[in-house]
């Protein structure tokens, strides 16, 4: 398994393929439908993200040490930056979950290609995925 790290500079270099932004967001389109689907049982009310314009579910578990996630979206393009997510932080330990940075978003341009309430939906989108991980970890440790 990549580290969390290897798996942002994979994603930088992804992006920096792509000369322009509309061919960005075709790509980020394109990751979404890889995007393995989040079981129907787990599109809840307690699985929203809260702070995004569309809806956006995120189901953690933990697998072993690491966390497995799965989302979904209702909007092609909030789905393909809950996919890049994913792939960032799905099979690793809570402890990098919740060490991480994630400047490489700010790297391949996202959060500025973004309106105001997607970049909202973002960072609620990575805060909820830290939560998951400071719960699950606390859970094992008590």
């Amino acid at each position: 398994m990549s580290s969390i790290q290897d798996t942002q500079a994979e994603i930088i270099d992804e992006f920096s393929m792509f000369d322009d932004w509309m061919q960005r967001y075709e790509y980020m389109i394109e990751l979404g439908k890889s995007l393995p689907l989040i079981d129907e049982k787990y599109k809840t009310e307690d699985n929203i993200i809260k702070g995004c314009q569309s809806r956006v579910w995120v189901h953690a578990e933990k697998n072993d040490k690491n966390l497995e996630f799965t989302a979904d979206s209702d909007a092609v393009i909030t789905k393909g930056i809950i996919a890049i997510l994913i792939r960032v932080f799905s099979g690793q330990t809570p402890e990098d979950i919740m060490q991480a940075d994630t400047k490489f978003i700010d790297e391949i341009g996202l959060k500025e290609h973004l309106s105001p309430t997607r970049a909202n939906g973002l960072v609620s989108m990575i805060k909820q995925i830290k939560m998951y991980a400071i719960a699950l970890n606390s859970s094992q440790n008590s």
